[in-house]
């Protein structure tokens, strides 16, 4: 796991007593204290009463929504033709209008006999197979098998399902209930016309959208671009294979990461392990071209934890230094060009897990211009203890109408969020049994086009 643990001082998710008082004293003499200035990119997590300076986790959120709708206004988020089946997960850029009448023809419902006037019928000798030409016209009395899908013949009355129809020893066709004007015959038109709307812009391409834009006529479909991330992982601690030695870990967060950001919508361009070096990591930043570049540790204070000197360096512009939330409070969201931001997440794996959800998740979101999903609320079944001053980011699973705070819910595992339907918020001191909490849906745990990796 990438766990830089205790070394930088990332996510101790134990609350220090000495800590506690000296916020306490802080928050007490906050009336009488100058606004602090903003923050700069020079890695001071560490610093006394540091997490003062940090964002609140609602509105490091909406900053990251925010920075996103500011590049969405760039050439660079331009529209893109692209095909069906390259489509999915994709936010309609155009609306999408009927190319033809749905159904284009007269069809029929069901297997069984196109029918013209009063039976009983006789029936013709050729049956009438979908993908065919228009069939020859019926007159009253007569009939002609028919498949579900195929072209109804001119002057039709009906059609009679297979299995409310039988023939007698003449071969004349009977019917067994009444035969209703026009029942299961399938009008020209009755979806939809040529031109109408169908679907406006916004709208997500799920798998029916695609059944829906291939019926309707098209091949390809006018759409936002996925944002392009890079990935950097650090750290010269991070084993690629084999079981953790000699102080070595498993790098946990290089195999979770993509397919997590592509649930998400992005289009993940590369995944590169740099060691913890910060020429390296300036040269990543600076030579990268991806919309949204992520990287994995370093986001503290310690002796190699370098992402604040170099974005320092660089000249980026901190929006995000820190944010009210456990764990993962030393995340931080950056500015590195005109049109690209940097999400820098702990190496904890779990506190990793809380910046993709606080913030690449709402800058992801916006730059592929998906819909925000629907904020709900469940009670939860068991207490869920919280942090004095921060919001505290749970692993729940959902049983019934309630949500199930899990165990092994530290900065540095994942074995809780491995289990996990949803993470819930807890506000700080907690949240006791069956009081209502906010959910954040896991995108492989809600409805809709999150489940798909690929």
């Amino acid at each position: 796991m990438t766990a830089r643990s205790l070394r930088s001082g990332e996510d101790a998710d134990e609350f220090d007593v000495e800590e506690a008082l000296a916020l306490v004293k802080e928050d007490n003499g906050a009336a009488h204290r100058a606004p602090a200035p903003p923050p700069q990119a020079s890695g001071r997590a560490s610093e006394p009463h540091a997490h003062h300076k940090a964002t609140p986790w609602a509105e490091a959120r909406a900053t990251a929504a925010r920075a996103a709708r500011a590049v969405t206004r760039g050439a660079r988020r331009a529209p893109v033709s692209v095909r069906l089946e390259d489509a999915l997960g994709l936010t309609l850029a155009a609306p999408l209008d009927a190319l033809t009448d749905l159904p284009s023809f007269n069809t029929s419902a069901m297997d069984g006999w196109a029918v013209a006037g009063p039976g009983p019928w006789a029936v013709r000798d050729e049956g009438v197979l979908a993908g065919h030409a228009e069939p020859a016209p019926l007159t009253d009395g007569e009939a002609a098998r028919i498949a579900t899908g195929a072209r109804i013949p001119p002057d039709t009355t009906a059609v009679l399902r297979s299995e409310h129809g039988q023939t007698d020893e003449k071969g004349r066709l009977h019917a067994t209930r009444e035969v209703v004007h026009g029942q299961d015959i399938r009008p020209r038109g009755q979806e939809c016309r040529s031109g109408d709307q169908l679907l406006p812009p916004g709208a997500l391409v799920t798998p029916a959208v695609l059944g829906l834009a291939a019926a309707a006529g098209y091949d390809t479909l006018t759409a936002v671009p996925r944002p392009r991330v890079e990935v950097l992982v650090l750290g010269d601690e991070l084993l690629t294979e084999g079981a953790p030695r000699d102080g070595l870990i498993r790098d946990a967060l290089g195999p979770m990461l993509p397919p997590w950001l592509r649930a998400l919508g992005a289009e993940v361009t590369a995944v590169r392990r740099l060691g913890d070096s910060a020429a390296a990591l300036r040269k990543a930043i600076t030579g990268s071209d991806a919309d949204v570049i992520v990287t994995t540790g370093g986001t503290a204070a310690g002796p190699v934890d370098h992402v604040h000197p170099v974005l320092g360096r660089i000249g980026a512009e901190l929006l995000v230094d820190g944010v009210k939330v456990r764990p993962g409070h030393p995340m931080l969201l950056a500015r590195t060009k005109e049109n690209q931001h940097l999400v820098g997440l702990p190496g904890n794996p779990l506190a990793a897990v809380s910046g993709l959800l606080t913030l690449a998740e709402p800058l992801l979101r916006t730059l592929a211009a998906r819909p925000a999903p629907e904020p709900y609320t469940l009670p939860l079944r068991d207490e869920a203890h919280g942090h004095p001053y921060d919001t505290r980011l749970v692993p729940v699973v959902l049983r019934g109408d309630s949500a199930v705070p899990l165990h092994y819910n530290g900065p540095a595992m994942l074995r809780g969020i491995a289990a996990a339907d949803a993470l819930a918020v807890v506000p700080p001191r907690g949240a006791r049994p069956g009081q209502e909490a906010e959910l954040l849906d896991l995108p492989w745990a809600s409805a809709g086009i999150g489940v798909c990796f690929t």
